[in-house]
């Protein structure tokens, strides 16, 4: 047996069928908003004289996410690990994948 799903947007404004989904930001919220074509196009259009005017923001200026205690405590044990075994890590840094599987695997086998 088959079952195939499938997802038909809706126009957010004016119901009906939506063409695409427009991402936008103000402030420090994120949202999003299904469109038909006539109000994809008003949408910009009315955001062009401010989009002309603004500055672009590149992705270092944006806030990177919080990291949680219980993610710098797993990151803790994996360099500890990693230590015991041999492994060379430096003291920060993003933990290369490889030595997250090798932990994983050996956390496993416990």
């Amino acid at each position: 047996m088959a079952i195939r799903t499938s997802v038909a947007l809706e126009d957010d404004l004016e119901g009906g069928q939506a063409t695409e989904t427009i991402h936008f930001s103000l402030g420090s919220r994120e949202y999003e908003i299904d469109l038909n074509a006539k109000n994809a196009s008003k949408f910009r259009s009315q955001l062009a004289p401010f989009i002309d005017h603004a500055r672009p923001v590149g992705a270092s200026h944006r806030r990177r996410p919080v990291r949680s205690a219980a993610s710098r405590q797993r990151s803790a044990a994996i360099r500890a690990w990693a230590k015991q075994q041999g492994i060379e890590l430096s003291e920060r840094g993003r933990i290369p994948a490889s030595v997250v599987e090798q932990y994983q695997a050996t956390a496993k086998s416990r």
